[in-house]
């Protein structure tokens, strides 16, 4: 069970192969496959090393635009840090029971989330 609403921008390729992933905050949880309208928030840099392959897999954060709670939210800053550190908890550690190392390396804001977002629907990778 995840304890924040986790999924993925469709049509994106990110540079691990997969769908680029994102983190919905939202006021209630949503349910699978469901398309939720956002605003990017921010990302978590972050390394993940599995084997002995290590690459990035940065994770975006964003904020469902229906939402009240947190409506005021327009960058990672604006976050309780202890939000933001249990999102960060979150992702390293649902990925260790699969064997997955994550290492987190900083933040960025949301022009450099939009960025890895644009960068990730280039129709040259997603194809």
């Amino acid at each position: 069970m995840f304890p924040y609403d986790f999924g993925f921008v469709p049509l994106t390729k990110a540079d691990d192969g997969d769908p680029l992933d994102v983190l919905v905050l939202t006021d209630e949880p949503l349910f699978p496959g469901c398309l939720v309208e956002c605003s990017l928030i921010g990302v978590p840099k972050a390394e993940q090393k599995e084997e002995r392959h290590t690459n990035r897999n940065d994770r975006l954060i964003a904020v469902a635009n229906q939402s009240l709670l947190y409506s005021g939210t327009k960058t990672l800053k604006d976050l309780n840090p202890k939000i933001l550190q249990q999102v960060e908890e979150f992702f390293v550690n649902y990925q260790k029971v699969c064997g997955i190392e994550v290492r987190i390396l900083g933040h960025a804001g949301s022009r450099e989330a939009l960025k890895i977002l644009t960068g990730a629907t280039d129709i040259k990778k997603a194809a």
